[in-house]
């Protein structure tokens, strides 16, 4: 907000500048226009380049696995610091704080800290369709599922393509006993993605009175916290457990 009253500013400025100078105020119009769309991009870039240094440092975060729970939960922590240092710019430029917000509050949600998570959900936008979806799941654990279905409706809106969002809905609607509404769900899905085979079997599955498998949404499946990821097998490799990362939006 501060950045475009200060590019506001300046293309008044230079406007009224022109007809100081003698000139008609519409003279000063396309200067003023200019220095105001001039000024507004340097100011959004700037801040964009001081929250993508952030975003840098958090990524660099998880680059490595955690290899115990107390590890994960004290990555998750130094990143929502990180994190938190970018909101000092929510009323400098638009969309800074929600997008922060549903960043922050996708990492509190993985590691069980659900009212951390939902404290940020609450400031975060329609944008960022993970968020939404986890926000969803979220109103699921604590069977509020008219925030449920809210939540995931925003999730699907803005998030159309991304089947696992799609599944992770119908999910937590036959967990609820509702499969007509599940059903309904996944028809919109392959509705809106046509060429989904996961989605095309997960509605046949439902068709056919069979459980709704969510093999084919692992490992994204298993950051929603809604079915526990397969324990390694004895002698084998890893590939056990649930990789808490950082989750950027498209």
């Amino acid at each position: 907000m501060y950045n475009l009253l200060i590019s506001l500013g300046v293309g008044i400025a230079v406007a009224l500048g022109i007809k100081l100078l003698g000139y008609s105020l519409w003279a000063g119009l396309i200067p003023g226009t200019l220095a105001f769309a001039f000024t507004f991009i340097l100011l959004a870039r700037r801040v964009a380049k001081r929250i993508q240094a952030l975003m840098d440092s958090v990524q660099k975060e998880f680059a490595t696995q955690a290899t115990h729970q107390k590890e994960a939960q004290q990555k998750v922590e130094r990143a929502v610091k990180t994190l938190e240092q970018g909101l000092v710019y929510d009323k400098w430029q638009l969309m800074v704080g929600p997008e922060l917000h549903a960043q922050i509050g996708m990492l509190k949600y993985m590691v069980k800290d659900l009212d951390g998570a939902q404290a940020h959900f609450a400031k975060s936008g329609p944008r960022n369709y993970m968020a939404k979806a986890m926000e969803g799941a979220l109103h699921y654990q604590r069977k509020n599922f008219t925030a449920m279905e809210a939540s995931f409706e925003a999730a699907v809106k803005t998030g159309k393509k991304e089947s696992v969002i799609w599944a992770a809905y119908a999910w937590c609607l036959l967990q609820n006993k509702d499969k007509d509404k599940a059903l309904k769900v996944l028809a919109r899905a392959v509705q809106t993605n046509p060429t989904d085979e996961k989605l095309k079997g997960s509605l046949t599955q439902l068709q056919n009175d069979k459980r709704l498998k969510m093999k084919p949404y692992e490992p994204t499946w298993w950051q929603f916290g809604l079915e526990a990821p397969p324990m390694p097998t004895m002698g084998g490799g890893g590939g056990g457990g649930r990789r808490v990362q950082f989750i950027n939006r498209r």
